[in-house]
C-alpha cells in the first residue's frame, strides 16, 4: 500500500504551539508556509492507527485502563523484531512522556547538588531536568569534526570519575545532531559508567527513525551489566507522530531500580497509567504500521538529500551535519557570518522560515538551525528557494 505523504492538515487554532508561532509572526492562513521547528510530523496519521482508534471509540467505554498483557507483549515483540533486543513485559513502567521520565529519574536517582552528565549540544528539556531540580550540570561537549559529532571520551571519563557525578542522560539517537551511536561507543560509555558507579538513562525516543545504512543499538542490549545499570526510555510518539496521546514505555531491567522508579510514581499517583487511546494507538502502530514507517523514512531521506545537494550548490556557506537518525537536520550556518539572533530575525521576517534555533540546545548550538524534515517534499523545496533568494543579501 502506498501512503499519502503529500497532504497536510494545517493546525492553526488547535493548541499547537508550533503553528501558533506562525500567527505570532504574521503568517496568514492563506500563506502556504509550514513550521520546521517542533519535532512532530506534518504527515497524515497512518490509517491503520486511525481505524484502531475509531474501533476503540465505537466498541468500548473510555474509562480507566491499564496496559493489557497483549499490549506489553506487542511492545516487546517490536523491540525484538526491529532492534534485536529481548525485552520482557515486566520491565515496562508507564509514563505519559519521556521528558517526564528523565525528570523523574533525576529526582529518584540523584540528590540536590549532585551531578548529571549530558553530551552537548542536546535536547533542551534535559538541561531543564537537571537545573530545575537543583542538580549540577556536568557538561561534556561533543567534538564537531568534518560535519559529524564524536564523544570526547577522555573528558567523559574524567567527569564520570568525579564522585559527585551520579547520573548520565544519554540521547540515543542524538537530538539535535542526528548521530547513531556505534555499538563500540555505547560499550565504552557503559564500561566507564559501570567503573565509576554512574547510572545511565538512555532516551531512545528516535530509535525507529534510522536512515538507510545505519542501525540503532538499544543500550540495555549491550550486556547484562549494562542492562542492570540503565533505564531505557521509548515511545511510539516520534515514530508514528503520536505525542499528543502521551504514552511511553520505560524499560528498567534491574528490579531494584524498577522498584525505586515505581515507588516514586506511586507517591505521585496511586495508580500510574497512560492514555487509553495511547495504548491502543501504540499497539496498532507496532502491529500494523511498519510499511507506513518505511515509506515515511524514505520521504525524510529524500528531503535530506534535496537540502544537502541544494545547499552545496547554492549556499555552500551552510554545512549540513550528516543525518544518521531522527528527522531533524542540523545545519551549521556560522559560515553566513551572521549573529544567531540576526539570522533568526532574517528567517522569520524575510525568508519566512521557522526552524528551531540552535542556541536553545545550549551554547554549542549557537549559529546552527534544526530543520524538521518530516513534511511533504514540496515544502522543503519552497523553503530552499526562499533561502536562496534572501540569504545572499545578508551574507558577510
Amino acid at each position: 500500500m502506498k501512503y499519502n505523504f503529500e497532504t497536510i492538515g494545517k493546525r492553526y487554532y488547535t493548541g499547537s504551539g508550533k503553528w501558533d508561532e506562525l500567527l505570532e509572526h504574521g503568517v496568514g492562513e492563506g500563506e502556504d508556509i509550514i513550521p520546521f521547528s517542533v519535532a512532530d510530523m506534518e504527515f497524515e496519521t497512518a490509517p491503520e492507527i486511525v481505524a484502531a482508534l475509531k474501533e476503540e471509540l465505537d466498541r468500548y467505554v473510555l474509562g480507566y485502563a491499564n496496559p493489557t498483557p497483549e499490549y506489553l507483549d506487542t511492545v516487546c515483540r517490536w523491540m525484538k523484531e526491529r532492534h534485536g533486543w529481548d525485552a520482557r513485559p515486566e520491565w515496562i513502567l508507564p509514563e505519559h512522556g519521556i521528558v517526564e521520565a528523565f525528570f523523574h529519574a533525576v529526582q529518584i536517582f540523584t540528590r540536590e547538588g549532585e551531578g548529571v552528565m549530558l553530551l552537548t549540544p542536546v535536547y533542551y528539556p534535559m538541561y531543564q531536568a537537571v537545573q530545575n531540580n537543583n542538580r549540577v550540570l556536568v557538561d561534556c561537549p561533543l567534538i564537531h569534526r568534518a560535519g559529524r559529532y564524536e564523544i570526547d571520551f577522555e573528558d567523559f571519563e574524567r567527569k564520570a570519575a568525579d564522585k559527585n557525578t551520579k547520573l548520565f542522560i544519554l540521547c540515543s539517537p542524538h537530538n539535535p545532531v542526528g548521530r547513531i551511536w556505534l555499538r563500540e561507543e555505547l560499550e565504552r560509555i557503559s564500561e566507564i559508567c559501570l567503573k565509576h558507579h554512574v547510572l545511565v538513562l538512555s532516551d531512545e525516543i528516535h530509535f525507529d527513525l534510522v536512515m538507510p545504512g545505519y542501525r540503532h543499538t538499544v543500550f540495555a542490549s549491550l550486556s547484562e551489566e549494562a542492562a542492570n545499570n540503565c533505564v531505557v526510555c521509548t515511545a511510539p510518539s516520534k515514530t508514528f507522530n503520536l505525542a499528543g496521546l502521551q504514552t511511553s514505555n520505560i524499560f528498567i531491567p534491574n528490579p531494584g531500580l524498577r522498584k525505586q522508579f515505581l515507588d516514586h510514581l506511586l507517591r505521585s499517583s496511586t495508580n500510574p497509567k497512560c492514555n487509553i487511546l495511547g495504548y491502543r494507538a501504540c499497539e496498532a502502530a507496532y502491529k500494523h504500521c511498519t510499511p507506513w514507517l518505511e515509506q515515511a523514512i524514505q520521504v525524510i531521506d529524500t528531503n535530506r538529500k534535496l537540502i544537502t545537494g541544494f545547499l552545496a550548490q547554492t549556499l555552500p556557506q551552510i554545512k549540513v551535519t550528516r543525518l544518521e537518525a531522527t528527522y531533524l537536520l542540523w545545519l551549521d550556518c556560522r559560515g553566513l557570518g551572521l549573529d544567531s539572533r540576526e539570522l533568526e530575525r532574517i528567517n522569520h521576517q524575510q525568508a519566512r522560515l521557522f526552524f528551531d534555533e540552535g542556541y536553545i540546545f545550549g551554547p554549542q548550538g549557537a549559529g546552527f538551525e534544526r530543520w524538521n524534515l518530516a513534511c511533504p517534499t514540496r515544502y522543503i523545496q519552497e523553503a530552499l528557494e526562499r533561502m536562496a533568494e534572501v540569504y545572499p543579501k545578508y551574507i558577510k
